[in-house]
C-alpha cells in the first residue's frame, strides 16, 4: 500500500467503523488496539494511544530499589547484551 488507495467502509448503527484489514496490516493494529479519535479540518484523523503514559527520568529517578556496588556502562551494556543472547537463542 505504498501508493494512496481509496477503501470504503460503512458507519454502523451504533457508530462503529470497520477498517479494512490492509489498512490494519499496515499499522500493526490488532484487536484492542486503542486509537485517539481527532477531528480536523480535513476529516477524522484516528492515532494510536501509547501503550505507556509519556514519563520524564525525574519522575522515575530511584524508583527501583538497588543495593549493591554501581554498575558501569560497560557492565549494563554487557548484561543486556547477554540477555538479548540469551532470548534469541530460545526462537
Amino acid at each position: 500500500m505504498s501508493e494512496p488507495q481509496f477503501l470504503t467502509t460503512t458507519v454502523s448503527t451504533k457508530g462503529q467503523v470497520i477498517l479494512p484489514k490492509a489498512i490494519r496490516t499496515l499499522l500493526g493494529w490488532r484487536a484492542g488496539t486503542r486509537v485517539v479519535v481527532e477531528n480536523t479540518r480535513d476529516g477524522v484523523l484516528l492515532k494510536p494511544l501509547p501503550v505507556f503514559d509519556e514519563t520524564r527520568p525525574e519522575q522515575v529517578f530511584g524508583s527501583l530499589g538497588y543495593r549493591g556496588a554501581p554498575r558501569s556502562v560497560e557492565d549494563m551494556d554487557a548484561a543486556v547484551l547477554a540477555e538479548a543472547k540469551r532470548r534469541h537463542a530460545g526462537n
